[in-house]
């Protein structure tokens, strides 16, 4: 069954590139944790390949839970959200919307490395946006907005729930304002 948070797989191309982006700023979080363990940061050079056209979405989706077991290899909340944003990032050759996950788990990971600064996850949002091609941009424009489409990441799931959610509505928001 297709769904509206797949995307074709060229505009999951083009936001695997964000993803990837969004993922890797916070990477440091996680590998200060886990400095043996290389399942994140092969998650976003999968992400990066993919968005290259080197790897296929079959071949990917084969592997798409590996960067996500790196989380248990963390030791604190920010080291998780990390490792999350990474898997996440690695999704997006299964579906577009994933993307949306990697930018949110992202922002939770520099909310939680520094809850004496309540702007972080602000600025990092901020960050995210502006690191947007016109392409993605367009691209994540098309996905339904967070909670209405229960047929993939965006559903009335985790993405939903508390900071990822408030993260992906931001984003949702902006992106839905003329520019």
């Amino acid at each position: 069954m297709a769904t509206p948070q797949g995307m074709s797989e060229a505009d999951r191309r083009i936001v695997a590139v964000w993803a990837a982006d969004c993922a890797e700023r916070v990477l440091p979080l996680f590998e200060a944790e886990a400095p043996d363990d290389d399942r994140a940061r092969e998650a976003i050079s999968r992400a990066r390949a993919f968005a290259r056209g080197e790897l296929t979405a079959a071949g990917e989706i084969r592997r798409r839970f590996v960067a996500g077991r790196a989380a248990h290899s963390a030791t604190s909340p920010a080291g998780v959200a990390a490792a999350r944003a990474a898997a996440q990032a690695a999704g997006v050759a299964h579906m577009g919307a994933h993307a949306l996950g990697a930018a949110a788990y992202a922002a939770k990971a520099v909310e939680l490395a520094h809850p004496a600064a309540p702007e972080a996850r602000t600025a990092e949002v901020r960050w995210q946006l502006g690191a947007l091609s016109p392409a993605a941009a367009t691209a994540l424009r098309a996905l339904p907005p967070l909670g209405i489409d229960s047929a993939g990441p965006l559903g009335p799931g985790l993405l939903a729930t508390g900071s990822l959610g408030e993260v992906i509505r931001e984003i949702q928001a902006h992106l839905q304002r003329p520019h």
